[in-house]
C-alpha cells in the first residue's frame, strides 16, 4: 500500500462541530460578513474579513487537514496560507454529496436529507446523488433554501463556478440554487471564472475543484496522481491568490479527507454470506454503510455484523447514530434514508458490496465517510 503517512492522531474519533466550527457554519458566516440578514457569523471571521465586501469560497475535494503536510512539498502556496489557519469539520458522512449540500445549505445533514453517497428510496431503489438527475425532484428531495438562494433574496449576487456537467443535476440544484452558473472545465477556467465574478463588485463567489479527491481515490494519497493534482492546485491559488482585487477575500475549504486501505481491511459481502443473510438492500459508501434489513431481522443481522467486524467497526442501529448527533436533528420524512443499521468503519477498513455495487468501488486506493480524524478535520484557509 501506498503510505498517506497519517499519525496515529489520525485515526482518532472525531464528531461533527455542529454550531461550533463545521462546515455547516461557512456560508452563514460568510454571508453575515456581507450582510445578508439572519445569517450569524458562527466561526467570526468579521475580524478576518473586515472591509471585504466580495468573498471567493474554495472548496477543494478531499484536502482533508490531515492531508496538508503531505501536500506541503507540491504546493507552497497552500504552504503559506496554511500557516495559523483552523481547522473545521465535515458533517456525517464525511463524503462529498452530503458536504457539499451542508455546505451549500449552511444546515446540518439531518435537516437538508442529503445522507449518505446513496441511500435507499422509498420504492425500494437506490439513489447516487453523485449520479442523481432530476428524479427525485431535488427541491423536495432537499427541502431547505440554500445560503445562496437566502443571499440573492438580501440582494448579495452569488456566482458558483463549477464543471459544466455539474450544472442542472440534482446534487447541484440541492447544493447551488439560487446562484448564476458558470461552467468552468479546468483548472484555468475555475480561477478565471471566479476572479471575474469577484471583480464585479460586492459579492459571494463558490468555485469547486474536484481532482485532488479523484486522484486520491484512483491511485492513492501520496501517489504521483496525488502529488501531480496537489501541484495543480498550487497552480490555481497561485493565481488566484494574487489575483484577488481590492476589498476582497479567498476563503479554501475541503469536503473530507481521505485514507489508503490495504487489501488487508476490506471485508466483501459478496465472499461473506454470513453479512449478506438477512440484509435487503446495501447503500452508503465502504466506510459509512447504511443496511435494511429484511422485516423481523434487524437484531439477527445487528448481532451478525458485530460478531465478525469486531473492533473493526461501530455497529449501531439508526437510532442510536441519531441519539450521538451525527445528523443533526432528523426530520420524519428523512428517517428512512439512513440504514436501519449504520456500519461505520474505524482504523483502515472498508466494508464492500460487490455484488451489489459496481466492481471500481472495491477497487479505489484511499476512501473516506467515516467519522476519523482524517476524514472529518477540514482546513480553513484565508487570503486578503
Amino acid at each position: 500500500m501506498i503510505p498517506d503517512h497519517l499519525p496515529k492522531s489520525a485515526f482518532e474519533t472525531v464528531r461533527p462541530a455542529y454550531g461550533s466550527g463545521s462546515l455547516a457554519d461557512v456560508m452563514p458566516s460568510v454571508g453575515s460578513v456581507l450582510g445578508v440578514p439572519g445569517m450569524a457569523d458562527t466561526l467570526g471571521l468579521a475580524a478576518s474579513l473586515d472591509g471585504v465586501e466580495r468573498v471567493a469560497v474554495l472548496l477543494v475535494d478531499g484536502l482533508g487537514a490531515y492531508q496538508l503536510p503531505t501536500a506541503a512539498p507540491y504546493s507552497p502556496v497552500l504552504t503559506d496560507l496554511a500557516a495559523g489557519s483552523r481547522t473545521l469539520t465535515a458533517g456525517f458522512p464525511s463524503t462529498t454529496p452530503v458536504s457539499l449540500v451542508t455546505l451549500g445549505t449552511g444546515s446540518l445533514p439531518g435537516a437538508h436529507g442529503v445522507l449518505g453517497f446513496t441511500v435507499k428510496q422509498p420504492d425500494g431503489s437506490i439513489l447516487n446523488h453523485i449520479q442523481w438527475d432530476t428524479k427525485p425532484d431535488p427541491r423536495s428531495w432537499q427541502p431547505v433554501p440554500t445560503a445562496f438562494e437566502r443571499a440573492v433574496a438580501a440582494g448579495l449576487p452569488v456566482t458558483v463556478v463549477s464543471r459544466p456537467e455539474y450544472a442542472g443535476s440534482g446534487l447541484s440544484v440541492s447544493a447551488n440554487r439560487g446562484a448564476a452558473y458558470v461552467a468552468a472545465s479546468n483548472s484555468d477556467e475555475l480561477a478565471e471564472g471566479m476572479l471575474a465574478a469577484l471583480s464585479a463588485g460586492r459579492g459571494l463567489v463558490y468555485g469547486y475543484h474536484p481532482d485532488v479527491d479523484k486522484a486520491g481515490h484512483e491511485n492513492g494519497v501520496d501517489s504521483p496522481q496525488w502529488r501531480m493534482a496537489v501541484t495543480g492546485v498550487n497552480t490555481l491559488l497561485d493565481r488566484l491568490v494574487h489575483g484577488l482585487p481590492p476589498r476582497s477575500a479567498l476563503l479554501v475549504v475541503a469536503d473530507h479527507g481521505q485514507l489508503n486501505v490495504p487489501l488487508a481491511g476490506r471485508f466483501d459481502m459478496a465472499e461473506m454470506p454470513e453479512l449478506a443473510a438477512g440484509v435487503v438492500a446495501v447503500a452508503g459508501e465502504p466506510r459509512v454503510r447504511y443496511l435494511y434489513p429484511a422485516a423481523g431481522a434487524r437484531d439477527d443481522v445487528l448481532a451478525t455484523w458485530r460478531s465478525v467486524l469486531g473492533s473493526a467497526a461501530h455497529v449501531l442501529t439508526r437510532a442510536e447514530a441519531i441519539a450521538e448527533g451525527w445528523y443533526g436533528p432528523v426530520p420524519a420524512d428523512h428517517l428512512d434514508r439512513i440504514g436501519e443499521i449504520v456500519v461505520v468503519c474505524r482504523d483502515r477498513t472498508v466494508v464492500l458490496a460487490s455484488d451489489r455495487e459496481p466492481l471500481t468501488v472495491g477497487r479505489l486506493i484511499a476512501y473516506h465517510g467515516s467519522l476519523t480524524a482524517a476524514e472529518m478535520t477540514i482546513p480553513l484557509l484565508i487570503a486578503r
